[in-house]
């Protein structure tokens, strides 16, 4: 069985690498492919996409979604997403550093899955990694994959 790939939409470096380690460290093998802001991400799912993360042909295990993102914000891509029958039901968490009240109700509301504030602290960091991994790649029971399309 092939391990569903994660993509992870995250503009900044430093978090996207900080998100690979503490995944290994939490012993989630499932490969991670990166989209650098919200057009990129859209690409990955809908368009040809880079080599690197293309997924047209096979959607990703979950999305771990930022929401300040540059060229096109998370909610933007959240919002795409469900409108699209292929990803509607695609998993999306939303994984920021955001406590506005506001980026809350309205990620809920156009359909994320769950909503998880990046932990400060490296530890903590690594903990959250491995409770979404096991929780979204292993424990979670998605709907049936699609095919081609819905």
């Amino acid at each position: 069985m092939i391990e569903p790939v994660i993509l992870l939409v995250e503009d900044n470096p430093d978090d996207a690498e900080l998100t690979r380690i503490a995944f290994q460290e939490g012993s989630i093998a499932n490969e991670i492919r990166v989209a650098r802001d919200g057009e990129e991400a859209l690409e990955c799912l809908f368009g040809e996409g880079t080599e690197h993360c293309r997924m047209r042909d096979t959607l990703p295990g979950v999305v771990l979604l930022d929401l300040k993102l540059p060229k096109v914000s998370g909610l933007e891509v959240l919002k795409r997403i469900r409108a699209e029958p292929r990803t509607r039901f695609l998993p999306v968490v939303i994984l920021t550093s955001s406590k506005e009240d506001e980026d809350i109700v309205r990620s809920y509301s156009l359909g994320a899955n769950a909503y998880v504030r990046k932990p400060v602290d490296y530890h903590e960091f690594v903990k959250a990694a491995k409770t979404l991994g096991l929780f979204w790649l292993v424990l979670n029971e998605p709907p049936p994959r699609r095919r081609s399309c819905v």
